[in-house]
């Protein structure tokens, strides 16, 4: 079991293509880490370069005690799981998970021994025999699974592991991986741009965009204080709603984005009085949101009466999108919530659940609403 210690770490491609930027973290003995972000943020490049896939630029790293920047893939003590199994056609399940073990030259017994146990855990024990064009993408999944755990690594890291799965089984899968982590106690770093997967299974996320790590905190850390913009938008599903207007100060405080405007808690003046006439965005979640009903009592409370353009039932809840003529936002209300296109709806936004952000850095402004 190990740390992994990144130290200042940077990626340069050719023509200054700074793929990784200063990443600067300590991942915990037996942590699992999710690298969340889109496409391009550099996230991969980060899980390649810990498996020494990938040269370090500048930065050291460190697994355990050990300065690992000129150590080659193999003598890291890491286990890999990619997007692409990888699995060898023409070989067995077994064969497949053994392989690394017979050139590693371990004894038939022990490779037996390990082999069978990565079974057992994995629950294949019975497709030991077939070859990989005869299991279903679950079970080559779990088969690339296996052979890394027959390694009995310091460090697992896995690369999109589930993206080439349809949803229902990556459900089952990301449960199986989560699982895994608990039973093995071992140091886990897990790249995915599904925030889901990231919320349900890391007990840290790091969130990157563009090379940089945006923030590094708990699922629900990051849920319910994102530091910026970014963040706020990238976290939830659907995502935190997020209004560009103006502080505007008219016998007390206003948000107003030029079509529809809202008083906010006196509270908050001493928080956003500085905005004065300045542009900010205001975020809030779908959630937070909630239709005027006469039993409804929020604390600092703010109503606005706006317009429905749509209405989209999923079963056990609904989302109603609503305009201001400007921002485009939409509410989670109940599934029985019976509304119409075009209908004004008198809406309440739950203000001690409320975000600000600086237009032009993103950063969070704090608000001390007793959240």
């Amino acid at each position: 079991m190990a740390k992994v210690t990144l130290k200042n770490i940077q990626k340069v491609f050719d023509k200054n293509i700074i793929a990784v930027n200063d990443f600067c973290m300590e991942i915990k003995d037996k942590e699992m880490i999710v690298l969340l972000g889109p496409s391009g943020c550099g996230k991969s490049t980060l899980l390649r370069m810990i498996a020494g896939l990938t040269d370090i630029t500048e930065g050291e790293l460190f697994i355990g005690d050990n300065l690992v920047n000129d150590v080659s893939p193999k003598d890291r003590d890491i286990a890999m799981v990619f997007q692409n199994y990888a699995l060898y056609p023409h070989m067995s399940v077994f064969q497949n998970i053994s392989f690394g073990l017979e050139l590693r030259k371990y004894s038939k017994d022990d490779i037996q021994g390990k082999v069978y146990r990565a079974a057992k855990i994995l629950n294949i024990e019975e497709l030991l025999d077939r070859k990989p064009k005869e299991l279903s993408g679950g079970q080559q999944q779990r088969v690339a699974l296996g052979r890394a755990i027959v390694r009995d690594p310091l460090v697992f890291l896995f690369d999109e592991p589930l993206s080439n799965l349809d949803s229902k089984l990556r459900i089952q899968m990301r449960s199986e991986i989560s699982k895994l982590h608990e039973r093995l106690q071992t140091t886990m770093i897990y790249v995915t741009h599904d925030q889901i997967e990231a919320m349900t299974m890391g007990d840290r996320i790091v969130v990157m965009k563009d090379g940089l790590i945006q923030q590094i905190d708990t699922p629900l850390n990051l849920y319910n204080s994102p530091k910026n913009k970014f963040v706020a938008g990238f976290i939830g599903n659907p995502s935190m709603n997020l209004l560009l207007g103006q502080i505007v100060n008219n016998d007390g405080l206003l948000f107003d984005d030029g079509n529809c405007s809202f008083l906010l808690p006196q509270d908050f003046g001493k928080y956003l009085k500085s905005f004065n006439g300045q542009e900010i965005t205001f975020g809030i979640r779908p959630e937070d949101i909630h239709i005027r009903e006469k039993s409804l009592d929020i604390k600092k409370g703010c109503s606005v009466s706006l317009a429905v353009e749509l209405v989209e039932p999923i079963g056990n809840e609904s989302f109603i999108h609503i305009t201001t003529g400007i921002n485009n936002l939409i509410a989670r209300v109940h599934p029985q919530t019976q509304l119409e296109i075009a209908q004004k709806v008198d809406l309440v936004f739950d203000m001690s659940k409320a975000h600000f952000f600086n237009a032009e850095s993103g950063n969070v402004i704090s608000i001390n609403n007793e959240r």
